[in-house]
């Protein structure tokens, strides 16, 4: 069945996620991207910050985000020159960070602060808006977001890298159980794994009575 006029014209949502082998965020004394960044990847960064996104985060990505993105401005931040587009586009995309701790306004261009509960304000954002919504970062938001059944798309960007002594940021604690059906799968560089998934929320294994 195709969609209705309103669910067509809705936003979407996508929690969009870099990610180990075995499940991690980054790791302790390893550096950004796992060192494994390369410029087919890089490039289609930049290409992303250039469509019709609007991301969310919370406020500990928005304070590591704000700053990379003002280092990669200064003539002599050390970034390559594909990072340091990709970090500096930033700037110009729509941001809206969920926090009770940052206080208006925000210095980072183009960025509003929710002070509210982000599922309810996210929900409404989709009922109300139009394009994407796209997470950057930000763990916590992203899992409530999947808990909540907000999710329209699921995708992660695999890093060849297994951290099992040095990981930090363990992406899936507290998740429930999801069903994927992927839609999307592209190789950046020869090692990098792009997955796209339609996420469904369970209640339990499939095929499992649902508990009392």
């Amino acid at each position: 069945m195709g969609k209705t006029t309103a669910e067509a014209s809705s936003a979407q949502l996508m929690v969009d996620l870099i990610i180990s082998l075995d499940g991690y965020a980054s790791a302790e004394g390893w550096p950004g991207w796992w060192g494994l960044e390369g410029p087919e990847y890089l490039a289609w960064l930049e290409q992303e910050g250039e469509k019709d996104y609007t991301f969310l985060l919370g406020a500990n990505t928005y304070r590591l985000m704000s700053s990379m993105s003002g280092e990669a401005a200064a003539a002599d931040s050390g970034f390559s020159e594909n990072e340091g587009a990709s970090l500096t586009g930033l700037a110009g995309v729509p941001k809206v960070v969920f926090s009770s701790t940052l206080q208006a306004p925000l210095t980072w261009p183009n960025s509003k602060l929710v002070t509210g509960d982000a599922v309810e304000a996210v929900a409404e954002m989709k009922c109300t808006g139009t394009g994407t919504l796209s997470t950057l970062g930000s763990l916590s938001l992203c899992r409530s977001l999947l808990t909540a059944g907000l999710v329209d798309r699921f995708r992660l960007v695999v890093f060849p890298v297994i951290t099992g002594r040095t990981g930090q940021e363990r992406i899936y604690d507290g998740y429930p159980d999801v069903a994927l059906e992927m839609v999307d799968s592209r190789t950046f560089d020869g090692r990098l794994q792009l997955l796209e998934y339609v996420p469904t929320v369970l209640s339990g294994p499939p095929g499992s009575s649902p508990l009392s």
